[in-house]
């Protein structure tokens, strides 16, 4: 079997929780971690809580169909760290990371229950979306699961979905740009993370300093324009640690600046009334709460300037 606690391992214990012995689990791709896959989660910690036992949730890194179908990669939603913050926050005591591997692939669905579910977790109640698949080609579904809970000895229950509510639907708005639909069915708004590099310093000449977001590959990054939102600075090993948690509304661009001929598509974000930040090397996060305009190649600099000053004024007043 893969790895089961190579990538991320959270824990938060409960006086009522024991380190180890039995558990309820939840197990899903969780990409997103929206309103459907909430209501999944917080089913399963309501379940422990009342048994008495920990929760345990389990997802995974890469994202199957990176594996199953070479080439496809979807936009991601969440990063594996962000997404175990997320579920973590929810309010399980255990979050797991499982890679996923052709050899996991090819599990069929009575070893995966065997293996992780029965074996390695401990489980007493599995509770999935009812939408859930597992072992080799998706073959097991729900009913799958409560004959291999019969089998192992774990109950399974499942939780109705939200209509037309899914990570491919959220990535469907992102693309249109409609971060408001996204936010919507993510219950907060979307955001990416990446490092602080160096760019071209326009903005910075122009009296509105950016900084230069370089987002992991796959990132589900909205369509090109200028939205407003939030820049926040999040602390991660091994990077600085400048402006830890500090969060300051943002006028953020999306593209690749029509009015100096283009660049490489970039994620820039210019924290308001900051023109002090020294944030390159440091990881951060931006955070999209309304799309304001498309891009546009404006004709002279002064122009540009005065296209950016309406920006600022309306991230701040949908900001503040």
């Amino acid at each position: 079997m893969a790895r089961l606690w190579g990538l991320i391992r959270h824990e938060r214990m409960g006086p009522s929780v024991q380190g180890s012995g039995r558990s309820v689990v939840t197990i899903g791709v969780y990409d997103g971690v929206h309103r459907g896959h909430q209501r999944v989660v917080e089913r399963a910690v309501a379940v422990a809580r009342e048994r008495g036992l920990r929760s345990v949730a389990v997802t995974f890194e890469p994202h199957p169909d990176e594996v199953v179908r070479p080439g496809a990669r979807p936009q991601r939603l969440t990063t594996p760290r962000r997404r175990a913050e997320l579920l973590a926050a929810l309010g399980v005591d255990e979050v797991h990371v499982l890679e996923f591997t052709l050899e996991l692939s090819r599990t069929s669905p009575d070893d995966f229950a065997q293996n992780v579910l029965a074996e390695r977790l401990q489980a007493a109640a599995v509770v999935v979306g009812q939408n859930f698949r597992f072992g080799r080609a998706a073959s097991g579904d729900v009913e799958t699961l409560r004959t291999m809970g019969d089998k192992y000895d774990f109950g399974v229950e499942v939780v109705p979905l939200l209509d037309d509510l899914s990570s491919t639907a959220i990535r469907e708005r992102l693309v249109a740009g409609d971060v408001e639909g996204a936010a919507a069915m993510l219950g907060r708004p979307h955001r990416v993370e990446g490092v602080v590099v160096r760019g071209y310093q326009r903005g910075r000449q122009l009296g509105f300093p950016t900084a230069n977001v370089e987002t992991p590959q796959h990132t589900a990054i909205p369509a090109d324009g200028v939205y407003a939102g939030w820049l926040e600075c999040v602390p991660v090993a091994n990077l600085p640690a400048l402006y830890a948690g500090e969060r300051w509304p943002a006028a953020i661009s999306v593209g690749t600046n029509p009015t100096f001929e283009g660049v490489p598509r970039t994620v820039e974000a210019y924290a308001l009334d900051r023109d002090d930040l020294e944030l390159y090397g440091v990881h951060v996060a931006v955070e999209f709460a309304a799309r304001l305009r498309g891009n546009t190649r404006f004709e002279s600099i002064d122009a540009l300037i005065a296209g950016i000053e309406g920006d600022v004024a309306a991230t701040r007043r949908l900001t503040s």
